[in-house]
């Protein structure tokens, strides 16, 4: 009973061991200031590969050569410059030099472009964005993919960010994909416009004269319409601005 009362009295005197409270009694020992400056000098050296990537992608121009290790590769990430076209050209996009994005680039960009770095043992540059041309700096005459180049118009895909492309868009852009679509949208455009009009509204009598001849006007009306607009505002087909820095053109 003796040893009993004993053994309970001690237990009830020690206390539950508390790891953090161990733990700061552990860095207490070590010098603070020294502490501290290794860590300001980690966060200095990551701010400085930060900034670096930074300039690179703010001043990347012209087409350059990253030589990735062929073995780190993904191959789901490699796109060839046929392939970026006619995402461009369907959906109105711009594919250019990141210099010219004007847009906040995300720091998990940033990431993603040190672990590449880190991975292929390389410094990636010549870097492209394909965007709408909203979101470039473009000189006079919605969703942003960075790319660096691979060399033989083969590009790597880094990072997609922002929201995704109205899924119309695709669709609504299709007139002006290229000089043939853009005839035939007027030609069907001119057509039903021409259906719309009541029969008889010209002549007396209904008749396929009546019909071509408003056809014929309500083409040229449209046609001229839509051609006044596009010198107007300096537009082009998507087929012709795809990689163009000119927002008139």
């Amino acid at each position: 009973m003796l040893h009993t009362f004993i053994f309970e009295k001690n237990n009830a005197m020690l206390e539950n061991t508390n790891i953090k409270s161990r733990l700061d009694a552990v860095r207490e020992k070590s010098s603070t200031t020294h502490i501290l400056a290794e860590v300001e000098a980690l966060l200095s050296e990551t701010n400085k590969s930060d900034e670096a990537i930074l300039q690179r992608i703010e001043n990347a121009e012209g087409e350059k050569h990253n030589a990735f290790q062929f073995d780190l590769i993904e191959t789901d990430k490699i796109y060839h410059i046929t392939q970026i076209e006619k995402i461009c050209v369907n959906y109105r996009l711009r594919f250019l030099d990141s210099k010219l994005y004007k847009g906040k680039l995300p720091y998990e960009a940033i990431t993603k472009i040190k672990t590449l770095e880190e991975k292929h043992n390389i410094s990636l540059d010549g870097f492209k964005m394909m965007a709408p041309a909203k979101l470039f700096k473009l000189e006079n005459a919605d969703d942003p993919l960075l790319f660096a180049p691979m060399g033989n118009g083969y590009y790597y895909f880094i990072h997609k960010w922002g929201s995704d492309l109205h899924p119309l868009r695709k669709a609504m852009m299709w007139p002006f994909k290229t000089f043939e679509t853009f005839m035939f949208t007027i030609f069907v455009l001119s057509l039903l416009l021409t259906y719309l009009v009541p029969k008889g509204f010209f002549m007396d009598q209904n008749s396929g004269t009546e019909f071509f001849l408003l056809f014929i006007f309500m083409f040229k009306w449209v046609g001229g319409i839509a051609l006044y607009y596009g010198f107007a505002k300096g537009k082009n087909f998507n087929s012709a601005i795809w990689r163009s820095k000119f927002f008139n053109a």
